[in-house]
């Protein structure tokens, strides 16, 4: 099978499942994995899906024909959201967005753009809603939540943020810097972000 057959089978699959496993998409199309990570390059590049832990993702988009998500599913990956997580994003045209978490909302906030006129997220620590552009992002902490990876977590205060960091480790990040560190690490520029949970 050609590489452009693979790509277009590729998109085929991801389609209909969603998700998928870069060891499961080798064993359907019989190819080693490294060949799969060089088959599914163009089609992030040409944003029809996006790299996860261990896989891809379908990514979603206005255009999208396909049915979307149930009010209970995240726009961005469609697990369920969990509201001590969620990410709205307020769109331009009254649509409100939720993303099961922060890594997700940064992700889809920078793919929709100057459609998101306000974004909100839950503190972390206090559970009070709070805006997202002003919040502050914890990332590589060793508390693991059980949602998407590298997960994000959000504060309200810069000083809360850099005192959980003291206990439980991890950078902190402003919304810009945050949004573009899990992009990076999404794409491959983070060569630990890609390992299976």
């Amino acid at each position: 099978m050609l590489p452009v057959e693979r790509q277009q089978r590729i998109k085929e699959l991801i389609q209909d499942k969603h998700n998928m496993k870069i060891a499961e998409l080798s064993k359907v199309l019989g190819v080693s994995e490294m060949t799969i990570h060089r088959d599914v390059k163009p089609l992030i590049d040409e944003g029809i899906i996006m790299k996860t832990f261990g896989g891809i993702t379908i990514v979603r988009d206005d255009s999208s024909v396909h049915e979307a998500p149930g009010p209970e599913m995240c726009v961005y990956c469609r697990r369920s959201i969990h509201e001590k997580l969620a990410y709205r994003l307020i769109l331009s045209n009254n649509k409100i967005e939720m993303t099961c978490c922060a890594h997700c909302g940064l992700l889809r906030h920078r793919q929709l753009g100057d459609k998101v006129i306000q974004a909100i997220c839950p503190d972390f620590l206090r559970s009070t809603t709070i805006s997202a552009p002003l919040a502050w992002y914890v990332m590589d902490t060793s508390i693991r939540i059980g949602c998407c990876q590298p997960q994000v977590l959000t504060f309200e205060w810069r000083e809360h943020a850099n005192n959980f960091v003291q206990g439980f480790g991890g950078e902190v990040y402003s919304f810009r810097e945050a949004m573009d560190a899990v992009f990076q690490k999404m794409n491959g520029h983070d060569q630990n972000c890609c390992k299976d949970r």
